[in-house]
């Protein structure tokens, strides 16, 4: 088969690459590329269609209408009571992957779609969220003033209105029955209450991580898994509690991801505790770089001395060696000497003579000031008028002896 000459067509009949439909706008979170989205049939597979909500709330439903929903529609969903709107983020194959991951307990979970949604549909969505922010600011207060310890991060109205979800924090047991009594006389809503975690809540209001990026837990992450200093400490990270920390006060979920890698690498490095002999010295375990495969040992067991940097390989031949009973003659191998490290000339590359005309610049100013304070000195002196002895205007003094005479 040619592959130089095959063409990959867009569902617009563009040459371009993959399928346009294989993803929507990277405006929302959780979102999932549908690489399966151009392959034909592959919405007949099953009638399971994935729909987003506010921030990272997801939910799954039966396509039972056969509508001809695409990636980013908007639905009208069943909901208990009412109907609720949301985003249609995935269909066909993928979804019953997806499925699996959010660990469904029954299939009862699993609701229905209505209908595409209809501009009143629309509407009802659009009014009931504008009442988000407003419903958020008193709530927190009417808790505040019923004594409860908790914190009302987010609030998210149902899509016809008749129902909110107050997402709460609280370290404790809270008992808000009183409190749902109140929200409800309050806002004339159905109320439903969900606790979450700290690192649901970052998550759901979002936010830009020390790395510059936005968070892993409102972009695509969807389980948590616990993150323990020991990922640290396998990774040589320095346990420094306001650097391990993120935007929700917890570890980082990213202490994980690399966290396996470095165990397989780890276990290429020798024992910190073995010591290698040499015909120079004993050298002892000082640091390691475990992905570069590098260790660093020391003369000295508590301080940096005469280090020397050589493979985990290298530092196994030696292990073997001094088993045997023999001492090679240094770390090196191939005999290679310590090359020393040179001092840097940091003039070396530069341009010496940049300096000069500004040199000359200063010359001139100064020049040219001190003849201008000469010709000052000059004008003065030639304006002056003569003094004898006593101090007096010479003038003075001839008009004063021909009075006399």
């Amino acid at each position: 088969m040619d592959y130089k000459n095959m063409k990959f067509k867009l569902a617009n009949g563009c040459d371009r690459g993959l399928c346009r439909r294989s993803c929507c706008r990277q405006d929302r979170p959780l979102n999932t590329y549908d690489w399966l989205a151009d392959v034909p049939g592959n919405n007949l597979t099953t009638d399971l269609v994935e729909v987003q909500f506010k921030n990272t709330r997801k939910g799954y439903y039966h396509n039972v209408n056969g509508l001809d929903l695409k990636k980013g529609d908007i639905v009208a969903v069943e909901a208990s009571p009412g109907h609720d709107i949301g985003v249609v983020t995935l269909t066909g194959s993928l979804v019953k992957l997806q499925i699996k991951k959010a660990n469904l307990k029954s299939p009862e979970e699993i609701r229905r779609i209505y209908r595409i949604a209809k501009p009143v549909d629309m509407q009802k969505y659009e009014e009931a969220k504008a009442r988000e922010d407003d419903t958020m600011i008193q709530s927190r207060k009417i808790a505040k003033d019923l004594g409860l310890q908790m914190k009302i991060g987010d609030v998210e109205y149902q899509g016809d209105g008749n129902k909110a979800i107050f997402y709460y924090i609280a370290d404790e047991r809270v008992d808000f029955r009183q409190l749902i009594k109140v929200l409800a006389d309050a806002f004339h809503v159905r109320i439903e209450m969900k606790q979450i975690g700290a690192r649901q809540e970052a998550g759901r209001i979002g936010g830009t991580g020390p790395c510059g990026r936005e968070l892993c837990c409102a972009t695509w992450m969807k389980n948590f898994v616990s993150v323990s200093t020991n990922a640290a400490r396998i990774q040589d990270i320095s346990l420094n509690p306001q650097k391990l920390a993120g935007m929700c006060a917890k570890l980082k979920c990213c202490l994980n991801y690399e966290a396996d890698n470095y165990v397989e690498s780890s276990r290429k490095i020798p024992n910190r505790e073995i010591i290698l002999q040499t015909v120079d010295g004993d050298y002892y375990f000082f640091k390691a770089d475990i992905l570069a495969g590098l260790v660093t040992y020391s003369t000295d067991k508590n301080l940096a001395a005469n280090l020397e940097t050589i493979t985990t390989h290298r530092a196994k031949e030696i292990i073997e060696m001094n088993k045997r009973g023999e001492k090679p003659a240094q770390l090196l191998s191939d005999g290679r000497q310590k090359e020393k490290a040179r001092p840097v000339d940091l003039l070396a590359e530069a341009d010496i003579s940049r300096f000069d005309q500004t040199k000359k610049r200063k010359r001139r100013r100064q020049q040219g000031s001190e003849q201008e304070a000469t010709r000052g000195a000059n004008q003065n002196r030639n304006h002056r008028k003569p003094m004898d002895k006593e101090g007096h205007p010479t003038e003075r003094r001839r008009s004063e002896e021909t009075m006399n005479q």
